[in-house]
Formats: structure tokens, C-alpha cells, sequence
């Protein structure tokens, strides 16, 4: 087939000019996204090899090749793996799959010089970082069990060329035309040094020609290993350096920071396995993309059986990132099978329980740095308490809140709330709003902060669901501020002085549930509560929100505060006219005002602004 010339997709070229015009520091990474990828692609080919063993064609002897050429001025990375065919390197190098395109742009605009390379590969587009060392780059490249190669070829300017070639065997071969202040990585000291830096760990062997004198000095060119070869994870714990902790997370997450804790841990007995786990400071870049890769690397005795293998942690610590390589596993099932394997369920609740304690051990010995990876990813901790039984208790130890004890921005522990409790108090009080400042002025907890109980203010929208499941805590029942009747009950006298006001408003307010008269009130006239059980109001909002107008709507309570000036003075005038349309309306007003303090929309928002209007108008008559 000839040669023919394509156009990049609009969004890729985008993403070369920035990466071409904008990223000056830290070229060197463009070696370590090669030689990712290179060992991706042998990981791929060993495992597809195992039920196809015709893919190997007879070469197993993995390693990955670097190939400086001073006088060309150029430099190749080779492999014998999975290799690519003309149509997949058209796909794969000339457009950028992801949702997240747009996304990924706007970070490269908005982050720091020095952050911008780790970008490239937090985005899923390494090759590209190519193009920060070359003005040219020339992919030859042959599927494992192809007979033909394909040449792929582009100065990342906007379109690239795509051909037949030929190649002795299946792989890939990437050349980079190095521009002329790139062209220090023709050095062997710069390639091994680089090499060092970030892929050292990597378990292919990555080889370099090297120049060797011989006993009668004669000159000869042979392979080197570069690369220790060790997985890092086979390792000693002490024999493995924080920096190359942090390079092996890079390698893995794509992120540009350090991991915020590190778990390298050993399983023996039953079941044996090695891990190597990291907990990341920050949520991820493409953590909400429906498409982003989830789940650890698994490996039977070093052999990559799959790299995104959810099945080894729950949902909810899909933010950990590492390996776990087994001693045992079935390796020809299916995936599905595999999903189900009881020695898989083993080790999913070794490490659950691995990394809840971890998390816990932060919280008491290093508050600080767990506050500072909870803001992040506390919110999907807490998707545990709905979903994982059997560690509820120890997910709820690490739930963290702000209060109406602390400063804003400071965060307690449900222990530290148990311990501060009031005498006499039996329950741990919360509100769920939009934001502090609008559950702190809720007439809600108005009585309970006169009291001095402490409220925890709730403000994700899973709280919800979150709370909820949880029920409560150390023996502690968990109860939402804003349901079920309040604490202390009204006295005798004043439910006989407002009998007639609650039966004649119970009769003309139709859409509430009740109307009763309350204590959890200090300041405010009224305030809408729920039933136990029943759907709350911050819940209602959020249904709609998620466009549920099917949602049922639980009909409310309105409570009134019984020595309120206002409530008095609709009393008043009550007991002069039971018959006065003023009754109606004031308490529509007091309704309508509870809407509004609890954070509702007013149904009918006209009607409201007229009874305000009237209510100023004879007032200045008067």
C-alpha cells in the first residue's frame, strides 16, 4: 500500500504545540515514557502468549533497545513486543481517545513549567512527550503474528505519513531526528544516567551497544544491561530508597508528586503474595473519567497477568496504586473466572484490611498528612460505609468533619466528637447543607448549639446516603438535626394556648404533614423538619439536581417557635379572629421563610412577594 499523509485530530495538535512551544524542563521524561511503553508492550505479548503461543515466533528473549547514532543524529528505542499494525498506529499516534482531552489542555495552560511534563503522562499521552527532544520521529512497527510492518512517520506539526515497511520480527521501533539542544542524549553517561533515574526497576532488560577493550586492545561492540532488573517489589523494604519509591509511583499513577504513604508488604502462609502499595497525596487528574484505568497491577511470579485488575481492592480505595504478584493463581481462565477465584478474595481482604490500617495508623501518628489526603479523597472513603460491611466500623474511624466546635476548615474525628460530648448527651447531632455558612445559620440547631452540643456539618452531597448507612457510631445513634421530633417537649400550657392555631393551620396548610409547636428553636420563628426515615430536604434538592423529578417529595412538618414575637402575634391575632385572612397569610409567610433559611426554593415565589408587599403596606399605613 503506498504512502499516505493524514491530519492529526484537532485536539492532538493542540496538545503537540504546547507540548512543542511550552515544556522546557525535565525533557528526560521522554525517555521514561518510551521505555513504559515498550514494556507495556511486552507485557501484552507475554500475556496474549499464553493461549496463543504462536505470537512469541520463537523470540522470548525480552529486552528493550537503545540505539544512540551521533552521526545521524538520532536516537532509537526498540522492542520485541506486542508491535502495532498500519491501522492501530493511524489510531493509536493520530488521534487522543479520551473525554478528557479538553481537560488535560487546560491543565497543560493553567500548571507550573515543572509540572507539566508528568502531565503528559497523567493524560495517557506519553509517546507525545516525544516531541520535546525531536523534530522528527519515525515509528516502524510489526504486529505479533503479522507478516507486514508499518512506518509511521510526523515532525508534530499536523500531519503525519503512514506506509509499509519491513522489520526482521514483531515490535516496535521509535526514532527520534533529536533537535539540536536535545542532542546530549546521544551520551552514554546521559542515557544511563536517565535510564537510572526513572526505569531502573523496570523487569525487562533495557540494553545499550557499549564499546569494549579487549586483553590485546582490541575493540568490540557488545549489549549491556543498563537497568538492574529487579522488581522493586521483590525487594527488601530497606533495600528500597524513597526515591526510587517515588519514581515507581510516577511510573505507575502518572502523577507529578510523591505518594503520600507507601505500603510494601508481604504475605505468607496460605496464601503468598508480594505488594507494593501507594497511597497518592492527591485525587488524580482523570479520577471522575468513566474511561480511566482502575485497579492494581497483578502478576503471577513476575509474569504481568493483568494491569488494571479491579477485583484486588473495593471501589471505594480505587485511588491506590501498585502491583501484587502472587505465588499462585489459576493463569489459563478467563478474567471472569479469575474475578471469582477464592485465593483473589484472599487477597483483596488482606490488603483492604493493609490499607484501612495504614490509613488508620496516619490518622493518629501523622493528623496532619492524613487531613491533607482526606480533603482530597475522603469523599470516596466514605462511598465504603454504604457499600463494605464489614470494615464499617473501621471506615468510620477515619470519617473526618467539621463542627460547630471547630474553626472553619478544622476537622474532627467521630472519636473526638464521642469524647467532647455533653453530659448527659446520647447521640451525635448533624446537619447536611450546602456549605458551612448556610448550616450554621440553620434555625435547626439553634437550641442544641444554645445547649452547648456539638453539630457536625455535613456538606457533600454523599453524605447522604453516606451517614445513613452507617447508623451509628461506638453505640452512639447518629441523628439528623433537621428530623423527628425534638428533644425536650413543649409544656402544657403552651400546647393548650396554641390548640386552636395548630388545628385551624393544620387544616388550611394542606401540604404539610403537621404543624406543631417546637423546642429545637432559640432565634428563629419556624423551621421544616422531616419524619425519621424520611427523605430530608437537602436530600430532595440533591435528587432534583441529579434531574430525579420522579423523586417522591415526603410531605414536612413545620415546628413553631412558641415564644417567638412573631408566632405570639399571629396567636394574637388568632384569638381576636379566628376568621382574620391575616392567619393564613402570616403563616404562609413563616412557611415560606423556613423554605428559605433551610436552603429550599419557594414554590410559588410571587405569592410571597405579595403577602410581603401587603404586610409593608399596612404597616405604613399604621
Amino acid at each position: 500500500m503506498s504512502a499516505e499523509t493524514l491530519q492529526f485530530k484537532t485536539e492532538l495538535k493542540q496538545i503537540l504545540h504546547i507540548i512543542v512551544h511550552s515544556l522546557y524542563s525535565h525533557k528526560d521524561i521522554y525517555l521514561r515514557e518510551l521505555i513504559s511503553n515498550a514494556s507495556d508492550a511486552i507485557d501484552k505479548v507475554r500475556f496474549e502468549s499464553l493461549t496463543r503461543h504462536e505470537l512469541l515466533e520463537g523470540d522470548s528473549a525480552w529486552k528493550i533497545k537503545i540505539v544512540a547514532d551521533k552521526t545521524a543524529g538520532t536516537l532509537t528505542i526498540s522492542d520485541n513486543g506486542i508491535g502495532m499494525t498500519r491501522d492501530e498506529l493511524v489510531e493509536n499516534l493520530g488521534t487522543v481517545a479520551k473525554s478528557g482531552t479538553k481537560a488535560f489542555i487546560e491543565a497543560l495552560q493553567k500548571a507550573d513549567a515543572k509540572e507539566r511534563p508528568e502531565l503528559i503522562g497523567q493524560f495517557g499521552v506519553g509517546f507525545y512527550s516525544s516531541f520535546m527532544a525531536a523534530d522528527k520521529v519515525v515509528v516502524v512497527s510489526r504486529a505479533a503474528g503479522q507478516a507486514t510492518a508499518a512506518k509511521w512517520t510526523s515532525d508534530g506539526e499536523g500531519e503525519f505519513t503512514i506506509e509499509d515497511a519491513e522489520r526482521a520480527g514483531r515490535g516496535t521501533d521509535i526514532t527520534l531526528h533529536l533537535k539540536e539542544d536535545s542532542k546530549e542524549f546521544l551520551d552514554e553517561w546521559t542515557i544511563r544516567s536517565t535510564v537510572k533515574k526513572y526505569s531502573d526497576y523496570v523487569e525487562h532488560p533495557i540494553v545499550l551497544d557499549v564499546e569494549k577493550t579487549g586483553e590485546k586492545d582490541e575493540k568490540s561492540i557488545v549489549e549491556e544491561t543498563i537497568n538492574s532488573q529487579k522488581a522493586i517489589w521483590l525487594k527488601k523494604k530497606s533495600e528500597v530508597t524513597e526515591a526510587e519509591h517515588t519514581e515507581f509511583y510516577k511510573h505507575l499513577s502518572h502523577d507529578f508528586e510523591a505518594p503520600c504513604k507507601t505500603i510494601h508488604y508481604s504475605a505468607e502462609g496460605i496464601i503468598e503474595f508480594k505488594a507494593l502499595l501507594y497511597i497518592p497525596g492527591k485525587r488524580p487528574a482523570d479520577f471522575l473519567w468513566a474511561e480511566a484505568k482502575r485497579g492494581l497491577h497483578l502478576y503471577i511470579r513476575r509474569v504481568l497477568i493483568m494491569d488494571n485488575c479491579e477485583k484486588l481492592l473495593p471501589p471505594y480505595l480505587r485511588f491506590i496504586k501498585g502491583v501484587v504478584d502472587a505465588a499462585e493463581l489459576p493463569l489459563n481462565v478467563s478474567r471472569e473466572i479469575l474475578q471469582d477465584s477464592p485465593l483473589l478474595e484472599k487477597i483483596k481482604t488482606n490488603l483492604t484490611n493493609k490499607v484501612l490500617n495504614t490509613l488508620d495508623e496516619m490518622k493518629n501518628k501523622e493528623i496532619d498528612a492524613y487531613t491533607s489526603f482526606y480533603r482530597e479523597l475522603g469523599v470516596v472513603l466514605k462511598e465504603g460505609l454504604n457499600s463494605d460491611w464489614g470494615n464499617r466500623e473501621k471506615l468510620a474511624d477515619l470519617m473526618l468533619y467539621e463542627s460547630t466546635k471547630t474553626e472553619a476548615g478544622k476537622l474532627i474525628s467521630l472519636a473526638k466528637y464521642v469524647e467532647g460530648m455533653a453530659e448527659g448527651q446520647d447521640e451525635i447531632y448533624y446537619l447536611i447543607g450546602e456549605s458551612r455558612e448556610l448550616i450554621e445559620q440553620s434555625p435547626h440547631i439553634e437550641a442544641l448549639k444554645g445547649q452547648g452540643r456539638e453539630v457536625l456539618l455535613m456538606t457533600e452531597p454523599i453524605d447522604e446516603f453516606a451517614v445513613e448507612a452507617l447508623g451509628e457510631y461506638k453505640g452512639k445513634k447518629l441523628r439528623a438535626a433537621d428530623k423527628g421530633a425534638p428533644e425536650k417537649s413543649v409544656d402544657d400550657e403552651q400546647k393548650e394556648k396554641y390548640k386552636g392555631l395548630l388545628e385551624l393551620l393544620q387544616g388550611r396548610l394542606s401540604d404539610l404533614k403537621e404543624v406543631r409547636l417546637s423546642t429545637r428553636l432559640k432565634d428563629s420563628a419556624a423551621c421544616l423538619v422531616s419524619e425519621e426515615g424520611d427523605m430530608g430536604a437537602h436530600m430532595e434538592r440533591l435528587m432534583k439536581r441529579m434531574g430525579r423529578t420522579d423523586a417522591p417529595e415526603a410531605k414536612r412538618i413545620l415546628e413553631l417557635n412558641p415564644l417567638h414575637p412573631a408566632v405570639e402575634a399571629l396567636q394574637s391575632v388568632f384569638t381576636k379572629d379566628a376568621t382574620d385572612p391575616r392567619v393564613e397569610t402570616y403563616a404562609r409567610i413563616l412557611h415560606d421563610e423556613a423554605l428559605i433559611a433551610e436552603g429550599s426554593k419557594i414554590k410559588d415565589s410571587l405569592s410571597f412577594a405579595k403577602r410581603i408587599n401587603d404586610l409593608l403596606a399596612k404597616d405604613a399605613q399604621k
